[in-house]
């Protein structure tokens, strides 16, 4: 499948830009901010043809509004690093609220209209097709640029339906990365780990797709399903992180694997005091010779974390995506 281009974008029009804006924070503040980094590219080149920009994008699961999930903090990070030496020369504005003439009238003195957490209207993870119709009135154009929500069928992922539609710069790059795990050498290693109980959805098709499912973090506690492939950790006592024993049978697993795909912390990762099988394991794949994908924002920053980047393959944005990808290809994101 050809994507269609962000490159291919008129000058001088008005486009809709949905950005992966679900940051990793901790005690309020954004640890990692490196999918907004991969989005600075497609961002630049829109700004360079002269485009007004309204910026899309969630954080978190909120249920309703709840100020913990705003997205006020990654709107002033997006601009430090458009602007780092705060020159202001992008004239921009955050958007509380969904008001289609105030965003309009935003759009008409602003280079960049950045929205509020588009979850907080329960519209949007409904997927109803009106919720943000009223866009093709005052926008030409479409662009996704988060990757790690395309399996989500989701208001602001299927917008492609309302306008003429396009894919970011870091969008394209992580899909035909993925396309290339479609033949991966073999054997084939999974590890699954966070908290998010979504990621074993798929688990009884994927069995068919690996050699070996690892699994850590909260997920030993959640799995249902019995397969020789699939081997869950033994938790700490206070089940905050993967025990000695594990680790010592991943790494072993991992050190005969020719691909590894890795999605999701070992133990609570946010806290230092859980970081031992997570950081064990980093280091067990990064001493492979294997290809290896990492994938989700924790997992990715504890690689960086341990200055592990250049030991690594592919950073996939999104764990779910990855999964969701690897069963199934057609996803809500492509456009028609």
């Amino acid at each position: 499948m050809k994507l269609k281009s962000v490159e291919e974008i008129i000058p001088q029009i008005r486009v809709v830009l949905r950005l992966d804006l679900d940051l990793p924070f901790f005690d309020n503040k954004i640890i990692d901010n490196s999918r907004l980094q991969k989005s600075l590219p497609t961002i630049r080149l829109l700004l360079e043809k002269k485009c007004k920009i309204l910026i899309i994008g969630h954080r978190g699961r909120p249920n309703g509004i709840e100020d913990k999930y705003t997205l006020r903090p990654v709107y002033l990070e997006l601009m430090s690093l458009l602007e780092p030496e705060g020159e202001s020369l992008i004239e921009s504005v955050f958007m509380p609220e969904i008001n289609f003439e105030q965003i309009d009238q935003a759009l008409a003195v602003n280079n960049l209209v950045f929205l509020e957490n588009i979850r907080f209207w329960p519209e949007e993870e409904n997927n109803t097709a009106s919720f943000l119709a009223p866009l093709s009135g005052f926008c030409q154009a479409y662009v996704n640029d988060a990757f790690a929500v395309a399996h989500r069928a989701h208001a602001s992922i299927t917008l492609w339906q309302h306008l003429p539609s396009f894919y970011g710069l870091s969008f394209i790059e992580e899909y035909n990365h993925l396309v290339s795990l479609g033949n991966p050498s073999r054997p084939l290693t999974l590890i699954l780990g966070g908290a998010k109980e979504d990621k074993l959805k798929h688990l009884d098709k994927l069995i068919s797709h690996c050699d070996h499912i690892l699994i850590g973090g909260k997920l030993p506690q959640l799995l249902s399903l019995v397969d020789p492939k699939i081997i869950p950790a033994i938790l700490t006592p206070d089940t905050f992180d993967i025990n000695e024993e594990s680790i010592a049978k991943f790494t072993e697993i991992i050190n005969n694997s020719k691909t590894i795909i890795w999605a999701g912390a070992m133990g609570f990762y946010e806290n230092e005091n859980y970081r031992n099988g997570t950081e064990k394991i980093a280091r067990a794949i990064a001493a492979t010779t294997a290809y290896k994908v990492v994938a989700g924002g924790d997992t990715s920053a504890s690689v960086l974390n341990l200055n592990l980047k250049d030991k690594y393959d592919f950073f996939c944005s999104g764990g779910g995506v990855l999964l969701e990808f690897l069963v199934n290809p057609n996803l809500p994101a492509w456009s028609n």
